[in-house]
């Protein structure tokens, strides 16, 4: 299938390793010309290369900015002053104790999972809408719906990103801009297979069994019963981003692997 958006500009934030990093491949494939972000100069340059090795003749730039902040936004905004394509794929997760979870931690969080997905789709939005034509993606979680008791902090990160993309998507009513959340589930992420290898060490058991007890316990209405991958999660993103989805906007897309049980 043609996704039709050869020559458009995307932008995809935290993109230096996991999801991100796979959508600006697979949307890379797509003919986009696609900008990457990350913290630092170093990961930038790094995921660069590996773009370019996955995806020759991958129209491809990278900018470092910590976008959890404004002045990390601005720099980003200068280098990269448009895009038709957005992607709001930044994140972080941090498993703790409700108890345990400072006021400095919840303010973290909301700045880098919600705060910087606002920045983003507000410096970009006016130009989409005077092109009539524009794709946000804000990558959700499941977790966004059923809120985990071990990460209720990441969990209200992701209710709030999905407030924002369909409060965001009704903005646009009229207009050839879409917003959409995708919310995938547990993830074969570089940060999340470090995470399992951990518990799995100090639990004096192999990562596998670890995972099949995460599922078992910590997830049972998978029906995947696996790590997705994340080009598995790309793969709909891209969808998401093209010409061809241009009837799908203000609505949260799974690829959870049923983890969640409701049907809408």
């Amino acid at each position: 299938m043609d996704l039709q958006i050869n020559g458009k500009t995307a932008l995809v934030t935290g993109s230096t390793a996991g999801i991100g990093f796979a959508i600006a491949a697979e949307l890379a494939r797509e003919g986009a010309v696609v900008t990457i972000n990350g913290r630092s100069q170093a990961g930038v340059d790094a995921a660069l290369g590996r773009l370019r090795e996955q995806v020759p003749g991958a129209r491809v730039r990278g900018v470092a900015a910590d976008l959890a902040t404004a002045a990390g936004c601005a720099e980003l905004f200068a280098a990269c002053p448009r895009a038709e394509i957005v992607v709001n794929n930044l994140g972080i997760f941090d498993p703790a104790p409700f108890e345990a979870i400072a006021d400095s931690e919840w303010q973290r969080f909301f700045d880098t999972n919600v705060m910087s997905g606002v920045r983003v789709a507000r410096h970009y939005l006016p130009a989409m809408k005077a092109a009539n034509w524009g794709r946000i993606v804000f990558i959700s979680s499941e977790s966004g719906i059923n809120t985990p008791g071990e990460m209720v902090h990441y969990g209200m990160t992701k209710s709030a990103q999905l407030a924002v993309s369909r409060g965001l998507a009704q903005s646009c009513a009229g207009t050839g801009v879409t917003v959409n959340a995708v919310l995938p589930g547990p993830t074969r992420s570089e940060g999340v297979t470090d995470f399992f290898g951990k518990l799995a060490a100090d639990a004096g058991i192999a990562v596998d069994e670890m995972e099949r007890r995460f599922f078992a316990e910590g997830r049972p209405t998978s029906i995947l019963k696996r790590m997705i991958a994340p080009a598995e999660v790309a793969a709909l993103v891209a969808y998401v981003c093209s010409a061809r989805a241009s009837a799908t906007t203000g609505a949260a897309l799974r690829v959870e692997g049923g983890v969640v049980s409701t049907m809408c």
